[in-house]
């Protein structure tokens, strides 16, 4: 990772004084860029996911009464970090990719945010190779020249889904037309090349 590079952060937390204090934090570390977004709500956070594309959520596990983790992760393929700021059983903490305490050192905290940004962005050297089978399923649809729409319809999801999904793949692919998927789809094999619309 490149010492200036923006990390994109989401911090969701409902107490006004924490989520303004890790906002503060986060544009302070030493040798990280950091461009923080404060989320007071589990609408707004849904609303930050569907609007601009994160690197890492800053979240209390007991945000807005209740977070699954695991679905959010599932769903968003982001890395997320525990906010700890009262006793928390370790096993609920497993599911998350770090955690920072409220009583963490800025150093401290530096060294999670590019710790997991030096894992991130290893993994996504190899992103290519793992999109889903669903994922898969919407690059074929989209060379097929499906709408979002026809492609919910095709494959019974939400059109909200499906469009988490495409800007997934362009995330992990780096490819943002559906040019450059169709090349994408026939180099690896997705579809036949009898099979495009021209």
């Amino acid at each position: 990772m490149k010492n200036k590079e923006l990390i994109r952060v989401a911090v969701a937390e409902s107490s006004v004084i924490l989520r303004s204090g890790i906002t503060a934090v986060m544009k302070r570390l030493p040798d990280v860029r950091i461009q923080p977004v404060e989320i007071l709500s589990a609408a707004s956070l849904h609303d930050c996911m569907q609007a601009q594309s994160l690197d890492i959520l800053i979240i209390n596990p007991n945000f807005d009464g209740f977070f699954d983790i695991e679905r959010f992760k599932q769903e968003y393929h982001i890395c997320v970090i525990a906010l700890v700021s009262s006793f928390m059983d370790n096993a609920s903490l497993k599911k998350y990719d770090a955690t920072i305490s409220i009583f963490d050192d800025i150093n401290s905290v530096a060294e999670t945010i590019k710790n997991l940004q030096n894992i991130h962005a290893e993994e996504s050297d190899d992103e290519h190779e793992s999109l889903s089978t669903r994922e898969r399923e919407i690059v074929v649809c989209v060379v097929q020249g499906l709408t979002n729409k026809e492609i919910a319809d095709q494959l019974c999801l939400s059109i909200h889904t499906v469009i988490t999904h495409r800007r997934n793949i362009s995330r992990k692919l780096q490819i943002h037309s559906s040019a450059g998927l169709t090349i994408y789809a026939i180099v690896n094999k997705l579809v036949d090349i009898n099979d495009v619309r021209m």
